[in-house]
């Protein structure tokens, strides 16, 4: 992923405000942006699987990346938040979707090829972190995400 976004040519890319955090993600993985809906929870599911949402038909995972990558927690009040349907990049059919659960709406933004890596995001955290101009943020792994959620729903 690192040496992909280091010699691409500029990309629109979607800057996304989490808990404690921003992510990065290109503009071309994102199928649509909702107001929150009611989840259905999943038994047994760790705390970053809020639940599953549905949409155009599809039972669709959401996860609250801030969670996952241990940011901050998503606030009591739920108003002003967003989900992101994004594409999954895997192949399964039974999982086309997921989504992730942003504060506010989405920032478009034309990601250069001098974006700056700061590493590994941390231990078992699915992403990358970048700088962009003067702001850092997570490129998360959409790849391992798929994995981590496939294990917790055994699919």
């Amino acid at each position: 992923m690192n040496e992909s976004l280091a010699t691409a040519a500029t990309l629109r890319g979607v800057m996304i405000q989490i808990p404690g955090s921003q992510l990065l993600l290109p503009n071309a993985v994102i199928a649509e942006v909702l107001t929150l809906a009611e989840s259905e929870p999943v038994e047994g599911a760790p705390d970053w699987l809020l639940g599953k949402i549905r949409w155009h038909g599809w039972q669709v995972p959401l996860i609250a990346f801030s969670r996952l990558a241990r940011t901050g927690t998503p606030s009591g009040t739920l108003r002003g938040q967003r989900v992101l349907i994004l594409k999954a990049l895997g192949g399964n059919p039974r999982m086309p979707y997921m989504a992730i659960l942003a504060q506010g709406f989405p920032r478009l933004i034309t990601v250069p090829k001098t974006l700056e890596d700061l590493g590994a995001a941390g231990e078992d955290i699915p992403a990358l972190k970048v700088r962009y101009l003067d702001e850092e943020a997570m490129i998360p792994d959409l790849e391992q995400m798929e994995i981590l959620l496939q294990e917790v729903l055994g699919g």
